[in-house]
């Protein structure tokens, strides 16, 4: 019987293989720019720049995306052809991608230019503060709700650029996200967050393990108003329950959401914008009866595809051969689960979503 499943879960990667093969009509170009925000500045210490990484469609050839030293790579994250022309002068549509917590733009290159190989043209960045480029800062932890504000600089930024902007159908956005990447992304399209709810589910019986200290931040909520109290901090605090919302975003796709009991019930209910969600049924670091299925069961309309087995870190790019300097969660392989079929499985599933919720 298990020889069986196996073959099954093997039939399955192959199918979805060639369905991403066969979307991929274009090589993945790659350009950077830089915006600067006063939020910015404040979760990052003074540091006010947001990098932003575009990914799009191109027809040159590609080089690897790889996160570490060369030859010893941690993280094998994908491939793209730095500054490469844009394949022809269409307009896209194009979608924001929000990475998880400590993780980066690149990090969710195995994804991002995927999608720019499929057609779309990709806006992503590295959040102040909640990034592993810069480091975790306490300022960019408690107040995950700037995130959306660094999205829409990163979409003003590549507007405001007219040979960027001509690519760009400005009737088509949508916006796509791992981990916290997840709850950023749903705020941008309108749900409200509630971090002192988050508090208070941590407090309780129920409490899951997005409450204890993270691999890559001793996170605890409890020191959230200290921070908070900071002078520097003063116009992000005012934003704690504000509508973060960009009415430009039409469309969510998000993986492996977490925070979700970050954000008001009443607001995910409201929600009246297409929402996709993919998410492990492994998971342990975002557990889905708390988090992604919960959205999924209160978002109007929501759909969800769960891939049995599936952990969190799947969700990371492929280790390399320095990956054993990592985390050991980061690299650890979920038994009976490909790696490289889940990343398939979940761009096979946002590439079909998009299609049909940013179609003309």
């Amino acid at each position: 019987m298990r020889s069986g499943f196996l073959a099954a879960v093997a039939f399955v990667a192959t199918f979805l293989a060639a369905s991403a093969a066969q979307a991929a009509t274009y090589s993945a170009g790659e350009r950077h720019l830089t915006v600067t925000t006063a939020s910015a500045a404040a979760r990052n210490h003074g540091n006010g720049a947001i990098r932003i990484t575009l990914w799009y469609p191109a027809t040159a050839p590609e080089q690897p995306l790889d996160i570490g030293p060369p030859g010893h790579a941690v993280f094998l994250a994908g491939q793209a052809a730095a500054d490469a022309p844009l394949a022809d002068d269409a307009r896209r549509a194009t979608l924001l991608l929000t990475h998880g917590f400590g993780g980066s733009a690149r990090s969710m290159a195995w994804y991002g230019t995927a999608l720019a190989r499929a057609g779309f043209v990709v806006i992503a960045v590295d959040h102040p503060g909640t990034n592993g480029v810069d480091g975790v800062t306490p300022e960019g932890v408690y107040a995950p709700w700037e995130r959306p504000r660094d999205l829409q600089a990163a979409l003003d930024k590549v507007l405001s650029e007219p040979a960027l902007a001509a690519h760009v159908d400005p009737a088509r956005i949508g916006v796509t996200g791992f981990s916290l990447g997840g709850f950023t992304s749903l705020v941008e399209i309108g749900a409200r967050q509630d971090l002192d709810q988050l508090v208070a589910f941590c407090n309780g019986p129920h409490r899951d393990a997005i409450c204890d200290p993270q691999i890559e931040y001793p996170d605890d909520f409890h020191q959230m108003p200290k921070v908070m109290a900071e002078p520097a901090m003063a116009a992000i605090a005012a934003e704690a329950h504000a509508d973060l919302s960009d009415p430009r975003v039409k469309a969510a796709f998000v993986i492996a959401p977490a925070v979700i009991q970050g954000i008001r019930f009443d607001s995910l209910r409201a929600i009246r914008k297409p929402v996709g969600i993919a998410l492990g049924s492994g998971d342990t670091v975002a557990p889905p009866d708390t988090n992604g299925e919960l959205a999924a069961k209160l978002i109007p309309g929501a759909t969800i595809d769960v891939l049995p087995g599936v952990r969190h870190y799947d969700f990371l790019p492929l280790c390399g051969p320095g990956g054993s300097v990592l985390p050991a969660a980061y690299c650890a392989e979920s038994p009976g689960v490909d790696r490289q079929a889940a990343h398939d499985r979940v761009i096979h599933d946002a590439i079909a979503f998009f299609d049909r919720t940013l179609r003309r």
